[in-house]
């Protein structure tokens, strides 16, 4: 009998430790994985710091031919801040996406560098360059979304808050109806001599109201009510939220005169609606009632006939001399084509013949003096950026989560396709920025909390789950 007892305590002595030994395990590796993670993202960071200060460098060298070493300061500002952030994540997101913030970085630093090489050839020194503007708007964008970064440590509960979120959105949009317009559309609120976009944090406040209300409202909207072939079409009485996304997107076009944003907005909702539905129907029946719109206004507003006009016709004697005709898309055809495959050379090409060259129209800048090759190299970091965004709406741990991630991932994809579609005439022209390149405070900031916001969502996502089973 005593020889049993220490036989029967000895395997749930064994197991003890056992137990303990996989508990303490697991602490190390939930420990390990996030510095690792930080640990492939600081050299990343280095690396786009490094570049952005050097393309300034070519940049003074190819427009003056000497290195102005006072301009240097701006990427290197723009450096420091970076590795503030970088130190941000390692105590609020440890586990957060390492390649995130490199790639905004260095999308931000070429934009600079690029604006400075305008301010060169426009004659703008000084504080007056825009170049010391945008990296002050910088400064600004990525203090907020540090900020966002680090107040918001569960984003989850921005569902709770949906309808406010709509609300927020629904006013940011009205909100420039206050306001003249510039350049002949409603979009901009001026205070103090500053102009701001409101329209571009709306984007942001509508993605969570749409990921909110479509994780609820999901399961009635994938109803079948009627088949035609192999789609399956909703319900008559579930077409009342797209028609009146659909309205407010008509509404945006009509009265503020904004084609790009207007794509935009609805663009996103047909892109998570798919998304939390996986229903083809919605998108065939989306895509119809933008198209159709678009169309009717082209025959019955003249500014988005004369978009349209534009657009087609742009190498029309016509077109190309009347006011707010085709010269700044045909100019920004020319200077791609001068630019060729490698590109005239940072600093040595014509870009400031392109009117608003340093906004609209900077990928024909970059285009210019980059060549294909610099721009497909460009695109290939938005690439990037987006497709680490849609793994980690892909990979998040909620239904929210999920269709957050998708929507602000798809912002800055169909942002960029908008742009680069319309300086190519592959789309009309439309007015948006380039994301992170284009000079502007505005898109700026948008960007910015779009980028800390999917850090955010990665940071809830277990390491097993992260792409390749880590980083």
């Amino acid at each position: 009998m005593t020889a049993s007892t220490p036989s029967a305590a000895g395997p749930s002595l064994a197991t003890g430790p056992g137990r303990i030994g996989d508990f303490t395990t697991s602490i190390r590796i939930k420990l390990r994985e996030p510095a690792r993670l930080r640990n492939i993202e600081l050299p990343l960071l280095l690396f786009a710091i490094g570049l952005s200060v050097a393309t300034m460098a070519l940049v003074q060298l190819g427009a003056q031919g000497q290195i102005d070493d006072g301009m240097l300061v701006l990427p290197t500002a723009l450096g420091v801040l970076a590795l503030v952030g970088h130190v941000v994540l390692r105590i609020t997101a440890p586990g957060a996406d390492p390649f995130l913030l490199p790639i905004a970085v260095l999308l931000n630093g070429i934009g600079i560098a690029e604006i400075s090489r305008l301010d060169i050839a426009k004659g703008r020194l000084g504080w007056d360059a825009l170049a010391v503007k945008q990296v002050a708007y910088s400064a600004v964008a990525m203090i907020l979304a540090f900020v966002v970064l680090a107040g918001f440590r569960n984003i989850r509960v921005l569902q709770r808050y949906r309808y406010i979120a709509m609300f927020v959105g629904i006013v940011l949009l009205l909100l420039p109806m206050a306001f003249d317009p510039i350049n002949g559309a409603r979009v901009w609120v001026t205070i103090a001599g500053f102009n701001f976009q409101p329209g571009e944090l709306a984007k942001i406040a509508l993605a969570v109201f749409f990921a909110g209300y479509l994780v609820t409202a999901r399961d009635s909207l994938s109803i079948i009510g009627r088949r035609l072939g192999p789609l399956q079409f909703p319900r008559a009485r579930d077409l009342g939220p797209i028609l009146v996304v659909w309205a407010v997107a008509m509404g945006v076009l009509i009265v503020q005169r904004d084609l790009g944003t207007s794509l935009l907005y609805f663009g996103l909702f047909l892109v998570m609606i798919y998304v939390a539905t996986a229903r083809l129907s919605w998108v065939v029946l989306g895509l119809t009632l933008f198209v159709g719109g678009a169309l009717i206004a082209s025959q019955t507003l003249g500014y988005v006939n004369g978009r349209f006009v534009t657009w087609l016709d742009a190498f029309s004697n016509a077109q190309y001399t009347a006011d707010r005709g085709s010269y700044q898309v045909v100019q920004g055809l020319f200077g791609l084509a001068d630019g060729g495959l490698v590109g005239t050379g940072l600093g040595q090409g014509r870009p400031q013949i392109v009117p608003v060259a340093e906004s609209d129209f900077i990928i024909p800048s970059l285009g210019e003096e980059l060549g294909l090759i610099g721009l497909f190299a460009i695109f290939g970091l938005y690439l990037l950026m987006v497709s680490r965004g849609l793994r980690i709406g892909h990979l998040g741990d909620d239904d929210f989560g999920r269709l957050l991630g998708v929507g602000l991932s798809f912002t800055i994809a169909l942002q960029t396709f908008i742009v680069v579609g319309g300086v190519t005439r592959v789309i009309p022209l439309t007015g948006l920025t380039t994301p992170f390149l284009a000079a502007g405070g505005s898109s700026l900031v948008a960007n910015w909390i779009i980028v800390a916001l999917l850090l955010r969502l990665s940071d809830g996502i277990r390491p097993a789950r992260f792409p390749g089973g880590r980083a």
